[in-house]
């Protein structure tokens, strides 16, 4: 794991960019970058994301992505920080979310149909009060 980090920066410091001209380019805050670079995986954010600071940081350096990102898989793999767990903690969250929404959004329609229901009633109560008063 170290390793990989420390040629990560090596690449960097070798073609003289600075991680403030990376945070520039990518708009990706020094904080990730810095984590990247020193191999604190749990400092940045999890699954796609993460993988996505590494291409963006690879774009900037121009290097080779398809053999940075296998390393940085291993890496992932030794450190310990999989991304089995990121995905099923990802699914979690979403069936989590979704099942909230969906009832949520039964009670929102029931709410728009009496709504519209005692508009309707009130409407004809107006209208026959109106014609009634009218035929008088």
């Amino acid at each position: 794991m170290e390793r990989f980090c420390e040629e990560l920066r090596l690449e960097r410091e070798k073609r003289k960019v600075s991680i403030e001209a990376i945070c520039d380019e990518t708009k990706i805050s020094a904080r990730h970058l810095l984590a990247l670079e020193a191999g604190e995986y749990s400092e940045l954010p999890g699954g796609v994301f993460r993988k996505g600071i590494l291409r963006s940081y690879l774009a900037a350096l121009e290097l080779e992505e398809s053999t940075w990102i296998e390393r940085f898989e291993a890496s992932l793999r030794e450190s310990g920080a999989g991304e089995a767990e990121d995905w099923a903690e990802f699914a979690e969250n979403v069936r989590r979310t979704r099942g909230i929404s969906e009832s949520g959004m039964k009670i929102r329609w029931m709410g728009v149909a009496m709504m519209t229901a005692s508009l309707l009633v009130l409407s004809w109560f107006v209208w026959k009060l109106a014609l009634r008063g009218r035929l008088l």
